[in-house]
């Protein structure tokens, strides 16, 4: 569901006091909401049309560092800026502000074209792709993260060592437990409805202080913008409750991760394409080439999924995320599951993905992939049955950054489907992130080694 707010109930929101504050705000490569706030006056008079800022937004790590080999953005072209357009169809109220408005912002270049690898232009370019055919990419993520009873300025200075889950069992479904919450998740659920966001219900997950939302099945942009705009909200109602939250993919070794499942299919005219009531499981022909090209395509689509070092840490077996690249039917240990067999809900899920993905990119490439599949015609292999993470022989997920970033880079089909110069883009982003890694000293390396060495 878009924003619920026009140009004009803002207008006579700003004049009746209730607004004094608009909030523009475009999404950087790591999925973070970057941008300005505007006062609702001049939003009004000006700032609607567009604003600008750095370039260098998307040529950036996790710490603002000014990274070098970005072909886009560099100290030899100058850092310059990029338009700010504000997509006034995203045009909301932010009620965990006071007196706030927000909007969703594309970014474009000087001569008013998308720049290609802006996430979110990179989810529209797949969306388009879909429409040129008839079809209507319907998606939805599910989105995990753990809570925690010291605020984000105190585990900070205490280097994060220790956080304290509010929960402190497996809370997975559990109504007791997840009470002790709902000083955070109630806030939470109602700040989203409050903007529009289509929130259906928040649970334990299957950690101790692990939370999910879920946001309902809607248009792949609509579905993008409302899961970067929970993250932040999250983060933001967890900090005005001096709590604080993650969405790292494994923030502790002993701990399962936290995963952001994506839901997917295709529709035409109001209806799912993706079921054939007379085919076998309710899959049509076009649904089975959708999930023959995400298979067929996972390993050059993984950096997508999973875009830090951090990540790869999730794929552990038996802690409920995948390793391994297939797919099964109902079956949460497949790395792909086919849920809703035999109904209009029938539909893919793609279990890869963690919470520190970027959706825009994450949907584009599950996206391309399918798209790809549905193209070429391809078949679909066997289903897998049983325990997938003991079939040594199955398609493994990569087992690190480097063999992603390899994979991303040496893909035909995201070259064809996002071009070289996105593909190159996010190929160097991976890359730093491994240089970086490289050069650190952790923790680990002082435990094993400091006395022993």
């Amino acid at each position: 569901m878009p924003g619920n707010l026009t140009l004009e109930t803002l207008r006579g929101a700003v004049a009746a006091g209730e607004i004094d504050t608009v909030l523009c705000c475009a999404c950087d490569m790591q999925g973070r909401l970057v941008g300005k706030r505007f006062h609702a006056q001049h939003f009004l008079e000006s700032g609607h049309k567009e604003t600008h800022g750095c370039n260098y937004l998307l040529a950036v790590d996790m710490e603002m560092t000014t990274v070098p080999g970005y072909k886009a953005a560099s100290w030899a072209g100058g850092y310059g800026d990029y338009i700010h357009k504000p997509d006034l169809g995203t045009l909301r109220r932010a009620p965990w502000l006071s007196g706030t408005a927000m909007v969703m912002a594309d970014f474009l270049d000087h001569h008013g074209e998308p720049v290609a690898h802006a996430p979110r232009n990179v989810l529209k370019r797949q969306v388009e792709r879909a429409r040129a055919l008839g079809l209507e990419p319907m998606m939805a993520t599910e989105l995990e993260f753990f809570l925690f009873e010291e605020s984000f300025e105190q585990l900070w200075d205490r280097g994060h060592a220790r956080p304290t889950p509010v929960v402190r069992y497996n809370n997975d479904y559990g109504i007791l437990g997840s009470s002790k919450e709902e000083a955070v998740m109630r806030p939470l659920r109602n700040a989203l409805f409050g903007a529009g966001i289509a929130v259906e219900n928040t649970k334990g997950e299957a950690e101790a202080g692990q939370e999910e939302v879920n946001i309902r099945y809607s248009d792949a942009l609509d579905t993008a913008d409302s899961h970067s705009i929970v993250k932040m909200v999250t983060k933001e109602v967890a900090q005005a409750a001096g709590r604080s939250v993650t969405f790292m993919a494994k923030y502790d070794t002993a701990r399962a991760g936290s995963s952001s499942h994506i839901h997917q299919s295709l529709w035409r005219d109001g209806r799912n394409v993706f079921l054939d009531e007379g085919a076998a499981h309710g899959m049509s022909g076009l649904m089975r080439s959708y999930l023959a090209g995400l298979l067929a395509h996972a390993g050059e689509c993984t950096y997508f999924l999973a875009p830090y070092v951090n990540s790869y840490k999730r794929f552990t077996v038996g802690m409920f995320a995948p390793t391994k690249a297939v797919w099964s039917r109902d079956n949460r240990t497949a790395g792909y599951r086919v849920c809703g067999e035999g109904t209009k809900g029938v539909r893919v899920e793609c279990r890869v993905g963690g919470a520190d993905l970027n959706p825009y990119l994450a949907l584009a490439a599950q996206l391309a992939a399918g798209l790809a599949g549905v193209e070429a015609g391809l078949e679909l292999e066997p289903e897998m049955a049983g325990d997938v993470y003991s079939a040594e022989a199955a398609r493994a997920i990569p087992r690190n950054l480097r063999e992603a970033a390899e994979a991303l880079r040496g893909s035909a089909m995201l070259r064809a489907a996002m071009g070289d110069d996105v593909v190159e883009h996010y190929t160097r982003a991976a890359t730093w992130e491994i240089e970086e890694c490289d050069r650190m000293v952790t923790d680990w390396d002082l435990r094993r080694g400091f006395e022993r060495a």
